[in-house]
This record gives C-alpha cells, structure tokens and sequence, in this order.
C-alpha cells in the first residue's frame, strides 16, 4: 500500500480544524471581553450619578466615555440613565444598548444590552 503524500494531507486536515478551533476561541474570549467592560463602564456610571451631587445624565456621559477609552468609539452605543424606585429607596440605572462583534471588532455584530444599578444617596 502506497502512504507516500498522506503525512501532508492529514497535516492539512488537522490544522485547518485547529485553526477554526483557536479562532472560535478567540472570538468567544473577544466577546466576554466586550460585555464585561461594557458592564463595568455601566457600573461606573450609575456609582457616579448616584452621588448626592450628581444626576443620572453625569453617569451616562462617564459610562459614554469609559467605554469610548476602554473599547473604541465606535462601540459607543446608545446609554441612558434613570432613577427608577426600589424598596430600599431610590436607584439609578444605567442602560447599555451596544454592540457585540462576531467576528473581530471589525465583521459583523448582534446588539448587547447590559445595566447597572446604585443605590442613589441622599
């Protein structure tokens, strides 16, 4: 029986796969990287709008520009912030609306919603 040749096309093979895996990984890597900083930028924004000084639109221009810092401007996407009721008193949240890249930061995205809230002090 004949081999000679089948070393290179099972080495094609495999790493074609094995390339496919490591992006995949990567990909998934990416996009927790991307919510996890979206929700901390949101976080950020509703601890400051929930000082007694400040109104929830301070939280959301301070979340606008954390993540314009953390990711780029143009995963700047629509941020809003309200004070909404809670038992304990008054909240503040912080809305997120962005978007999450599916391949790189570059290919095509879904849309990610993420919030945060802080208790608002008095």
């Amino acid at each position: 029986m004949r081999e000679r040749g089948s070393a290179v096309a099972e080495f094609t093979l495999v790493s074609g796969l094995l390339v496919l895996l490591v992006l995949g990984i990567a990909q998934v890597g990416l996009a927790i990287h991307v919510r996890n900083t979206v929700v901390a930028c949101a976080a950020e924004g509703a601890r400051l709008a929930a000082n007694a000084d400040r109104a929830p639109a301070d939280g959301a221009a301070l979340t606008r520009r954390l993540i314009a810092q953390a990711l780029s401007d143009a995963m700047v996407g629509d941020v809003t912030a309200r004070h909404v009721p809670s038992p304990a008193g008054r909240n503040v949240r912080v809305d997120v609306v962005t978007r999450l890249p599916l391949v790189g930061l570059v290919g095509p995205s879904r849309s990610l919603t993420v919030s945060a809230h802080a208790v608002e002090e008095s």
